[in-house]
């Protein structure tokens, strides 16, 4: 499908911003041993846009929980809470926004819409590992959208280079993590990125394997409480500006045309490696409705007709609230979300979709 048909009247911006310099976030390495960088960033007027989100998130929370008091009286029940209870939301009353939101301990700084100041490249501390991450911020939805809670056994499939497997580990909260990539040189990447960050005792939570992911649920199936599917794609921003390796090029069009196949046959691999009850978050980073929203209702089809697996297709769209101020969000997606790049907030694209196996 041509992306001009597919976004209509925002593909001129969209174009404009894939052909311009993409912008970076600075994901904060929480094992670095130096706390001089939050400060340093701050000066510099970034800011963190997961705590950003989750301020909002529970400002608005509470106005919910206000909103609901308001009603329950007008309708005759008296009953009086005090400002604190208000404040202090149960896990139980909290808004699926504010649940999705505070659980995570990453910490990701930005610049404000508009501003094109580059970070720093970074530096190492006192123990030898760098202070943080440059990677585009929208990366880190998927990971956010993944929700990983303490102990739980974490599949990254497609892990290489590293950034979102970095990103799950910033979390402190997985019990084990499966990195996986079928690419062994990408694969050294990814040890290299551990290595830079990771304090060794960290280290031996993880496993690296570089196995072909189509077929993990042979290895392990039935096991993971989270699997993130980022699937190889088209790559749109980098292959708008590349040449001689362009998966757009007329002799890689066989290739092309054969990634939809693939990302579904990984996606199933994901679908299957996890537990009843667990979750698979799907990501590329392309606007292609064809390798994003089409290749989900297939898994889903899939997994009901050919596994006789029902899978749930989660709501995200209050990572639009969350995160307004900093991604332009795709306000027409069927299914899952997607970031477009836009001049102002020249992040993405990345789409990212959240099943839960029931």
């Amino acid at each position: 499908m041509s992306y001009s048909l597919q976004l209509k009247d925002l593909w001129p911006s969209v174009r404009a911003g894939l052909l311009c310099e993409q912008k970076y976030g600075a994901l904060l390495n929480n094992f670095c041993a130096d706390d001089y960088v939050t400060q340093e960033l701050e000066l510099m007027n970034a800011t963190d846009f997961v705590s950003e989100g989750s301020k909002k998130a529970q400002q608005d929370a509470a106005a919910e929980e206000v909103r609901r008091e308001e009603s329950r009286s007008q309708e005759g029940h008296r009953k009086v809470r005090t400002v604190m209870q208000t404040e202090t939301v149960t896990q139980a009353e909290m808004s699926p926004a504010l649940r999705a939101s505070i659980s995570s301990n990453i910490k990701c700084y930005t610049y404000p819409r508009g501003d094109i100041t580059r970070f720093r490249p970074a530096r190492q501390d006192s123990l030898g590992l760098l202070d943080y991450y440059l990677m585009d911020a929208a990366s880190l939805l998927p990971v956010l959208a993944l929700n990983v809670q303490r102990g739980d056994l974490v599949l990254d499939l497609c892990a290489a280079p590293g950034g979102k497997t970095l990103a799950l580990l910033q979390t402190g909260l997985c019990g084990h993590l499966a990195a996986n990539d079928i690419s062994i040189s990408r694969t050294k990447r990814l040890y290299s990125i551990l290595n830079s960050y990771i304090p060794k005792d960290i280290r031996e939570t993880v496993s690296v394997t570089s196995y072909d992911g189509r077929d993990w649920d042979q290895l392990e199936g039935d096991t993971f409480h989270k699997v993130l599917v980022d699937v190889p794609c088209t790559t749109d921003r980098h292959s708008v500006m590349e040449e001689e390796n362009n998966i757009f090029h007329k002799r890689r069009t066989k290739e092309c045309q054969m990634l939809p196949m693939l990302q579904l046959q990984l996606l199933m691999a994901g679908i299957l490696a996890t537990k009843p009850g667990g979750e698979v978050v799907y990501s590329t980073c392309s606007l292609s409705s064809l390798q994003n929203e089409c290749v989900i209702e297939r898994a889903v089809d899939i997994a009901e007709t050919q596994f006789n697996i029902s899978v749930h297709v989660e709501d995200l769209s209050h990572f639009r609230m969350l995160f307004q101020d900093t991604f332009s969000f795709f306000s027409d997606c069927r299914l899952g979300e997607l970031v477009l790049p836009h001049l102002t907030a020249n992040f993405g694209p990345m789409y990212f979709c959240k099943l839960r196996r029931v």
